[in-house]
């Protein structure tokens, strides 16, 4: 087992966040705003967690998945009507072992860092071949068009 750190925790509605994505979010939520504030005052990183139902306003730990992603935050916009949209880049996948309640004003997660076991030679390989095979796929779209 690894080390388990406390990380701020921004819950996702209708989104799921992998490594190596970066996506623009609308946050609106109080508890969601200050979660980032809080990320902005350490290492801009904040643990990225899909909702098990978007309808839920103020999610606990039975509403949120047990497996999310650690997200860098890039770039953080204030919008006059209050909200914060966000660009945040995903860096690696986490378990989050337990929500805590110590602070009332946001969620924050006892995560623990999940590496990537299952890279070998052959799916380098694999992946690199199918990235190949998508660029031919582009280029021969790309004729069909004009």
């Amino acid at each position: 087992m690894g080390v388990k750190i406390l990380k701020p925790l921004l819950p996702l509605r209708d989104i799921v966040v992998f490594p190596s994505m970066v996506v623009p979010l609308f946050v609106g939520r109080e508890k969601s705003i200050k979660a980032l504030q809080e990320s902005m005052k350490t290492d801009k990183t904040i643990v990225l967690v899909s909702q098990k139902n978007p309808e839920i306003d103020d999610p606990a730990n039975k509403d949120i998945y047990s497996y999310g992603c650690l997200g860098k935050v890039l770039q953080l916009l204030k919008l006059p009507d209050g909200t914060v949209k966000v660009l945040v880049e995903g860096e690696k996948r986490v378990k989050i072992h337990e929500i805590s309640k110590e602070d009332k004003n946001f969620l924050t997660g006892n995560i623990e860092i999940i590496e990537d076991t299952n890279k070998t030679k052959e799916s380098e390989f694999f992946a690199l071949s199918l990235v190949k095979k998508f660029e031919k796929l582009l280029v021969l779209n790309k004729r069909d068009l004009s």
